[in-house]
């Protein structure tokens, strides 16, 4: 019997009804009711799995009509540069500074086959980076994206900013989403920041695209909750 919470592994199969267009850009899923009866488990369950889609932005509730498939906004022609660690840090006048890279190739998983819009088994390449300032280290990125022939397995290349290095592979990321949330280090969180178990980390859980050049992330940033600031921006 899986040790999987019930409403994760549901979550998943919404994930799914997404992924393969069952369920398109801006329609309303099945109600709360039906899902139930679908997938026989209480309102409860069938509410949490949800809001673990709603916290990912891939739907979003509007009451009393229901719950939507969240529109995928096109900027194909409003171009967009999605702001980097590299870009972050200039702007409160720090410099970015990468202390290892470390690289390596598997296969996509269902998780990752969803987030990066291909198949299982497809091969991906995982980029681990731990990173900060002129004065301290503070942040743990682990990057996945499919891997391409064109992508350098060359740990050098990416010591920089990701997003300068797609440009040059004329890859203009231009889409993003992102979660945000508080958490306590794993094993290898501790490791790379050389933190205490009980240390407060801001986990941001990114997910880019470039869809002409069918190219998307899914990025962990982890970054030591004392030593960084999240800076948001909606003017225009």
């Amino acid at each position: 019997m899986s040790n999987i919470p019930l409403y994760v592994q549901i979550a998943e199969h919404l994930r799914d009804n997404i992924k393969i267009g069952k369920w398109k850009e801006g329609e309303r899923i099945p109600t709360e009711k039906d899902l139930c009866d679908i997938y026989n488990v209480s309102r409860i369950t069938i509410r949490k799995a949800i809001d673990e889609l709603v916290k990912e932005k891939l739907l979003y509730r509007e009451r009393p009509k229901g719950t939507f498939v969240t529109p995928f906004e096109d900027t194909a022609d409003n171009y967009t540069l999605v702001k980097g660690f590299t870009e972050e840090m200039k702007e409160i006048g720090k410099q970015a500074r990468t202390l290892n890279v470390e690289l390596e190739v598997t296969r996509a998983n269902k998780k990752l086959a969803m987030y990066l819009n291909i198949e299982v088994g497809d091969k991906v390449l995982i980029i681990r980076r731990i990173r900060g300032d002129d004065d301290k280290t503070f942040a743990y990125f682990v990057t996945h994206i499919k891997f391409e022939e064109h992508f350098s397995l060359n740990p050098k290349l990416y010591y920089g900013s990701f997003y300068a290095y797609l440009n040059q592979l004329g890859i203009s990321v231009n889409q993003e989403r992102e979660v945000v949330e508080a958490i306590l280090p794993n094993h290898e969180i501790k490791t790379a920041l050389k933190i205490k178990e009980n240390t407060p980390v801001l986990k941001r859980t990114r997910y880019t695209s470039c869809k002409s050049e069918n190219f998307y992330e899914y990025t962990e940033c982890y970054y030591v909750g004392n030593l960084y600031k999240y800076y948001l921006d909606f003017s225009l």
